[in-house]
């Protein structure tokens, strides 16, 4: 069976920077990441998401594309963010995910080119310091949307604790990997 792979693959007219796509997002944080024209349609962080369950399952993820490079960033991100939040002596609270997530997302992280970045032979690197410090960036400000959206799934129920449901693939791995943030 084969990993479901990003819809944004097929997207004419994207910026790469290596060959990951620089996608619009619906976003209220500022930094580079172009702004989606449309709130009702689904955007990366809307798609990574919706697969992630999915494709956490898979061991090996052929690569399609631009959109497939930047979800299996994202994916593992998720990865690690249910991991933090697993690591915790008692469930954190809403708040206490937020905060925590939001810290995760901003920290230091490889990318792309950098020599600790695991998957550097699927990814081609920046052309330029230029490009490295915007591909940075807009990782930063995706990973931070990402997040919010995140805590906001697993807190969906009310319960004040994170789903159960969420949780249980905090251990899985996709393509056996982390990104070790």
């Amino acid at each position: 069976m084969p990993a479901y792979h990003s819809a944004l693959n097929e997207e004419p007219d994207i910026r790469q920077v290596g060959n990951v796509g620089i996608y619009p997002i619906k976003t209220r944080l500022r930094g580079p990441a172009p702004v989606a024209a449309s709130t009702e349609q689904g955007d990366i962080i809307d798609e990574t998401l919706d697969l992630f369950r999915a494709n956490s399952l898979f061991r090996n993820f052929e690569i399609k594309g631009p959109g497939d490079r930047l979800l299996i960033i994202l994916i593992l991100f998720i990865s690690d963010c249910l991991a933090k939040l697993g690591s915790a002596r008692t469930p954190p609270t809403q708040i206490e995910a937020t905060k925590t997530l939001n810290t995760l997302a901003v920290d230091n992280f490889p990318i792309p080119g950098d020599a600790n970045f695991l998957l550097n032979a699927h990814y081609a690197p920046p052309a330029g310091r230029a490009d490295a410090d915007h591909l940075r960036q807009y990782l930063v400000q995706v990973r931070q949307e990402l997040a919010a959206r995140l805590v906001e799934k697993l807190y969906a129920d009310g319960t004040g604790k994170p789903s159960k449901w969420w949780m249980s693939f905090q251990k899985r791995r996709f393509m056996n990997r982390s990104l070790g943030t």
